[in-house]
């Protein structure tokens, strides 16, 4: 280990942290009940780069800067380097009054708004990239755009993360039998009593997915003292999980039972806001990004999608190291993650 690095790390964890945890520049576009959509500023000295815009979806749960990790390790410093042009839409935390918002919200309102309006500010069409929840809820919103006749302009989608099988989630597959037999009815009355699924548990259930991660962290800080790069990455973690959000009730509530104790969307459709979503009406290339050690969205619930996305032209699958957040943001994610997100989006741009 090199003492005086490890020496200079430990003052810096002291006297405020060792992650640069400044957010990129960026402007708002627009703001309303669907949330805000947002405009990063290009890079100084970068040339603007040809193609379409990149709008970024964060999943609910999450705030806005799971993109924007820090310095040195964010997806959007990294687009934005590269010359695109790159957008976000950040659904901001929700409160007891949203508790009766439900996937449709998302599906059919949110991500449909967020890509319309990133299109006439710099369009013709947009990349639209979801991490988690999120490329599911894109998935489904270019699904839903297609069958109504009323496409959304998305020259591709990228779903990174994005679990839509549960029986291949470890800590879920357990549950579902129990789910199954009692209907649910237990958990649905405590989320309907408290109008969400509160931010503090949100976090608990990430940190929980990862817990032999949570026990040796002590060590892995340890052993890493002299890498502070290392260090900036578990600080910007720790920063992130203390500032997740809760979900309304009733898309909490969905999410249960359409995706946990129905497994519906394994077999390539969903039924929401009185019709049936079909994943094969997506119509646009997709890349399908899963983590080889992620515990919430494993490899298997991530992958079963491309055999399920049979109408789009192209269905491009890959894989990262790391957990759930490590496959979008992870040190290892500049190296797999983001350079196969970048050859896509230039192949089909």
């Amino acid at each position: 280990m090199d003492l005086p690095a490890a020496a200079v790390n430990l003052v810096g964890m002291a006297t405020g942290g060792v992650a640069d945890l400044r957010r990129m520049p960026r402007e708002l576009v627009d703001h309303g009940p669907r949330g805000s959509l947002y405009r990063y500023l290009p890079a100084p000295g970068v040339a603007p780069a040809s193609g379409e815009p990149v709008l970024l979806v964060p999943p609910l749960g999450a705030p806005d800067f799971a993109y924007d990790l820090r310095r040195g390790c964010s997806l959007v410093e990294h687009l934005v380097g590269t010359g695109r042009l790159v957008y976000l839409v950040d659904h901001g935390p929700k409160s007891f009054a949203d508790r009766r918002l439900g996937m449709e919200h998302w599906v059919d309102d949110v991500v449909p708004w967020a890509t319309r309006l990133t299109a006439e500010d710099a369009g013709p069409d947009v990349h639209l990239v979801g991490w988690s929840l999120a490329g599911i809820f894109c998935a489904l919103a270019v699904a839903a755009g297609a069958q109504a006749g009323e496409p959304l302009p998305v020259r591709t989608l990228s779903m990174i993360g994005s679990p839509v099988d549960v029986t291949a989630v470890p800590f879920v597959a357990p549950l579902r039998p129990l789910a199954v037999a009692t209907g649910g009815r237990g958990l649905s009355a405590v989320y309907r009593a408290i109008g969400s699924f509160p931010a503090p548990l949100v976090s608990a259930a990430f940190q929980l997915a990862a817990v032999d991660k949570l026990v040796t962290k002590p060590l892995t800080v340890l052993s890493q003292l002299d890498d502070r790069d290392a260090l900036a990455q578990i600080e910007a973690v720790e920063h992130l999980m203390r500032n997740m959000h809760g979900y309304p009730g009733r898309v909490f509530g969905q999410i249960y039972h359409l995706m946990l104790r129905r497994n519906d969307l394994a077999d390539g459709e969903l039924s929401l806001g009185g019709r049936s979503i079909r994943l094969a009406a997506v119509q646009v290339p997709v890349l399908v990004v899963a983590g080889r050690d992620d515990v919430i969205a494993p490899l298997p619930a991530v992958q079963k999608v491309v055999g399920l996305l049979t109408g789009a032209p192209e269905v491009r699958f890959s894989t990262a190291p790391g957990g759930h957040l490590g496959v979008l943001t992870g040190r290892g994610a500049r190296t797999t993650t983001w350079p196969a997100l970048d050859e896509f989006l230039s192949d089909h741009g």
